[in-house]
């Protein structure tokens, strides 16, 4: 067997001779050893014979010209290569508690959730990688920013800092030992309101919120009229993660004062006075930061340009509101695909180098602190003996050990035997055996040290344990948003499976199954030639994707000449869930957000094998969504209902795939960066479905996130998404950004 994909260099025939040679050969030799054996036809028993072992020859002879795969494995064992166990799926679980807490509330981590489990299907349990802190949260401040001159630009609001703030709690409001706020009518967004005009409320700095759900009560005059639709109000609800505004209003439902309208009043019984909440996301990240003169965690409410496109209209005059409070309902935090299993008993070490015991898991995860072998010395006394990766560095008092994340095989230091001991051995042997024979005495016979010992030995009688591990992983923890909703144990004060105690916000991304054979063959060349170094370009690439276990689909480190020297800009494209591609939905520019935990995680691994003084940036590609827009003529036979219908889904999900960063392209490895979309490229891809008789026109529509997704009818029917961008396509019924393919009948 050949690795077919390996460059194929020419070699050396070491034995050419062919079946009919060696049949010719043998022939030729029967006069000279059986002169008697004169019948040579292919019926006689003899020749038959003969043609079977001269095959057996020439399967021998063809097996020693090549390398079998068996050499391909042992010379990858040589080099330290493992197989990569399956990476786990990570996404972010929201808890929600029963009602709100008087004071901070902890959820340990390593708690599970899982999946429903179906007739058809196991549950697949997640872990919280971390506690999650809900806090007491106050607000300190309501500051109103100064209405400016300047046309107000949503993309350049994401990174602008507050610049005049002025604070409308001085005065006539007043803060109640609870933290709720009261006072005379507040105007939100100033008497006069202008798209830009945004209000500021600042969480006390010394509470800590990461990743907190919240929800602020607000009391306001109800029906107060503003000029808005209250079932699409223009505002944007954000928080600042330290580096920008995020949006932290999860779906328009979550916020019941309908844009501060309290548009509830028409029901019976409204009163004049009324409360509604809105409930927030704060991001994972959410430090105290301080602007101006003012410090604590910010959150900003944005009067935002309206679309007219969608019926949406603006502020005719500002919402007004006579009290407020907050309070946090949940939290939410990261998870990721594993089980985690704690003091399990390995055996007990019986003294010899080089023991093996086996945890009964597989698929062993990257092990965090506290996750390690545990021997208990005979005396009772505990160690803690270290994981490395192989022993060449370990001295005979260190006390390591090594894991196979694969197979869960432990390992620990092997006795290795010079090669001249046997001979010293035996001249030794031979020497004793002499002097017996004579009766005199051999004294000082002990060997020189020809062994070395890599590594300690658990003494005899050790009780070895395993303190904890994590094991899961797979393509199969990518599940889709709200499939995790069941909690594995009972947590107090947070609600139950039933109530929607637990509940994923995103899908989960990033699982993986084991590495195979045949991936760790390509896997060597490209480590042999980064070494474990960030040099050039490719070096980077490559690291990029080894350190992320299969996070990371594509990666590119762009040419240098428009940047200042000692930068290197990294373009990341995440790993995402392909099953909404075959669900006909596409993948939307969200789904390869570079989340922060993977983001910190790839700087460090990088950080440790740049050179000094050598900036790295990680960034992502801009995605320019293309939308689909053309007619479709079919054959005489498929003009029945049911035909057309499929071949019309078959038509949308080939767009999805091919305009894709990760399954799109020419090759189906991706869209090639900066490679611009041509009516061609779609004409030539409808042509290969079956059924396809010819098309009209195709319109290409293009959407980028600097024109708020809105779609564009370029001038030349081309998109180009610039020299490192990238082309996506999704399905999305707000935006209307699904392809359009009618039947001409």
């Amino acid at each position: 067997m050949e690795f077919n994909f390996l460059p194929q260099l020419p070699k050396s025939n070491l034995d050419d001779r062919t079946f009919k040679d060696l049949v010719e050969e043998c022939l030729l030799r029967i006069p000279r050893y059986c002169p008697e054996w004169t019948n040579h036809n292919p019926s006689d028993p003899g020749i038959t014979l003969i043609e079977l072992f001269a095959w057996l020859t020439d399967q021998m002879l063809l097996r020693f010209n090549q390398v079998p795969r068996r050499n391909y494995v042992a010379f990858l064992e040589l080099l330290g290569i493992r197989l990569k166990p399956p990476t786990p799926a990570q996404t972010e679980v929201t808890f929600y508690l029963t009602a709100a807490l008087g004071e901070a509330y902890t959820i340990p981590a390593a708690t599970e959730v899982a999946t429903v489990r179906t007739e058809t299907e196991e549950a697949i349990v997640f872990s919280t990688d971390r506690p999650l802190l809900i806090g007491c949260p106050r607000i300190s401040h309501l500051l109103v920013e100064e209405p400016t001159e300047a046309e107000f630009l949503e993309e350049e609001a994401t990174l602008r800092s507050p610049q005049v703030l002025r604070d409308r709690l001085i005065g006539n409001w007043i803060q109640h030992s609870s933290g709720r706020w009261e006072g005379n009518d507040l105007a939100l967004f100033g008497d006069a309101p202008q798209p830009g005009n945004c209000f500021y409320l600042v969480l006390d700095a010394d509470e800590p919120l990461d990743g907190n759900v919240i929800e602020i009560l607000f009391q306001g005059k109800a029906a107060t009229p503003t000029g808005i639709n209250p079932n699409d109000p223009p505002r944007r609800w954000e928080a600042w993660n330290g580096e920008k505004w995020v949006p932290v209003l999860l779906h328009p439902r979550e916020d019941r004062t309908r844009g501060f309208s309290f548009h509830e009043l028409s029901e019976p019984g409204a009163t004049s006075v009324q409360a509604a909440a809105v409930r927030l996301h704060l991001p994972l990240n959410f430090p105290a930061t301080q602007f101006i003169t003012y410090r604590g965690r910010w959150l900003r409410c944005t009067f935002t340009n309206p679309i007219r496109e969608r019926g949406q209209t603006g502020y005719e005059s500002s919402p007004r509101i006579v009290g407020f409070s907050v309070e946090a309902i949940g939290g939410t935090t990261s998870v990721s695909q594993s089980t985690r299993i704690e003091d399990e008993l390995l055996g007990e070490s019986d003294g010899t180098p080089g023991q093996v015991f086996r945890l009964q898991s597989g698929s062993i995860l990257p092990r965090r602190p506290g996750e390690h072998v545990l021997v208990t010395l005979p005396s009772g006394l505990p160690e803690i003996w270290t994981e490395v990766s192989d022993f060449s560095e370990s001295a005979p008092s260190d006390r390591h050990y090594t894991l196979d994340s694969l197979t869960g095989a432990i390992q620990f230091g092997p006795l290795i035997r010079e090669p001249a001991q046997l001979k010293q051995q035996t001249q030794t042997r031979s020497r004793i055996q002499s002097h017996a024979t004579s009766g005199s005495v051999l004294t000082d016979v002990g060997l020189p040290g020809m062994e070395r010992q890599y590594g300690a030995v658990p003494p005899r009688g050790s009780v070895i344990r395993m303190a904890a591990y994590r094991t899961g992983g797979g393509q199969q923890g990518n599940v889709q948003k709200g499939a995790i909703r069941v909690l594995k144990t009972a947590i107090p004060y947070v609600l139950s499976s039933e109530q929607g105690g637990v509940f994923n916000h995103q899908p989960a991304r990033g699982g993986a199954d084991a590495e195979s054979l045949d991936e760790a063959v390509i896997r060597v060349p490209q480590m042999l030639r980064t070494r474990n170094r960030a040099v050039t370009a490719e070096d980077f690439e490559i690291l990029a994707v080894q350190a992320a276990d299969g996070r990371i689909a594509r990666s590119l480190c762009p040419s240098n000449d428009e940047q200042e020297p000692g930068v290197v800009r990294l373009l990341l494209v995440p790993q995402a869930n392909l099953e909404q591609i075959e669900r006909g939905e596409g993948l939307s520019p969200d789904a390869f957000e570079l989340s922060h935990g993977l983001r910190q995680e790839l700087e460090t691994y990088l950080g440790d094998r740049k050179l000094l003084g050598v900036q790295l940036r990680l960034e992502q590609p801009e995605y320019v969504g293309v939308t689909v827009r053309t007619e479709v003529a079919l054959e005489p036979e498929f003009m029945n209902p049911t035909a057309q219908e499929e071949i019309v889904r078959s038509l949308e999900i080939s767009l999805y795939r091919f305009l894709n960063p990760i399954t799109g392209g020419l090759d189906g490895r991706g869209w090639e960066f900066g490679r611009p979309v041509y009516p061609s490229d779609i004409i030539t891809l409808f042509q290969r479905v079956r059924g396809v008789r010819y098309l009209g026109v195709v319109q290409l529509f293009e959407r980028r996130l600097s024109d708020r997704w809105e779609p564009k009818l370029p001038v030349v029917p081309v998109i180009d998404p610039g020299k490192n961008g990238l082309i996506c396509s999704w399905s999305d019924h707000q935006l209307r950004s699904g392809h359009a393919i009618n039947l001409i009948q």
